[in-house]
């Protein structure tokens, strides 16, 4: 796990409250080498658990080994917490970016409050399956660009590249650093508040009056009408005819 060198966290592990009962679920996804297993782990008040191995060279030709200098990577999951009140508890999941490992995304994703896609501008079309995956299973997310070195796209650049609608919030942040990633967390949250709030607007909105429907009498026309005379003359004229 990279660090910028002024991790607060003590070193021994924060005990869970008692009084804690409510958990929630936020899944951190992207590709391969974005910075994931460092956002986790920078946020978490624990040290986070992760399933990190050496790459060899039986990967090579499959993962891409070498890549800016990593040397290691997620086979499962990464996995932090982060105590928010008496009661509540944020966990964190990072989801392994190698395309070999998406089979899990599915079950990560189950129960999930919300998820971060973090990105890579310079490989921005490994966080494409990503999003198209959190679409397909309807859960809320944002977009947060890891900032490898300066910026050398604007967000409104990046926001049409990955085709984001305007609703989805796209944030900077550096995946090392404790308070951003805090931040990127902090959007998210507000995120799924305003769509709750928008949900619950909808719910108590009143249903629409629907008119009843007016249908107009029938026009019957003059020349249908039959006047005394002729309606009592028919019965005897065909009567007159069907006599022998």
């Amino acid at each position: 796990m990279a660090s910028n060198g002024s991790d607060p966290r003590p070193a021994v592990r924060t005990p869970l409250r008692a009084t804690a009962d409510n958990a929630l679920k936020i899944v951190v996804v992207g590709g391969f080498g974005v910075g994931k297993t460092t956002l986790v782990g920078s946020v978490s008040e624990i040290r986070p658990l992760n399933t990190e191995e050496v790459m060899t060279r039986a990967g090579e030709g499959i993962d891409p080994a070498g890549l800016h200098g990593k040397r290691s990577t997620t086979v499962a999951f990464d996995f932090g917490r982060i105590t928010l009140s008496e009661r509540q508890v944020l966990y964190l999941f990072g989801a392994p970016g190698q395309e070999r490992f998406w089979f899990l995304w599915d079950r990560l994703f189950s129960g999930a409050l919300g998820a971060v896609v973090l990105v890579d501008t310079r490989r921005l079309e490994d966080s494409w399956y990503a999003i198209d995956r959190l679409e397909h299973h309807g859960t809320p997310f944002i977009v947060a660009r890891n900032n490898f070195g300066e910026p050398t796209h604007t967000l409104e650049q990046v926001r049409e590249a990955l085709d984001l609608s305007p609703e989805v919030p796209l944030v900077d942040c550096d995946a090392r650093d404790r308070d951003s990633g805090k931040r990127v967390l902090i959007h998210l949250v507000h995120h799924l508040a305003a769509l709750a709030g928008a949900d619950e607007a909808a719910l108590a909105a009143p249903e629409p009056v629907v008119p009843e429907p007016v249908v107009p009498e029938p026009v019957v026309p003059e020349s249908a009408v039959l006047t005394p005379a002729a309606s009592a003359g028919a019965p005897d004229a065909i009567y007159e005819e069907s006599t022998p």
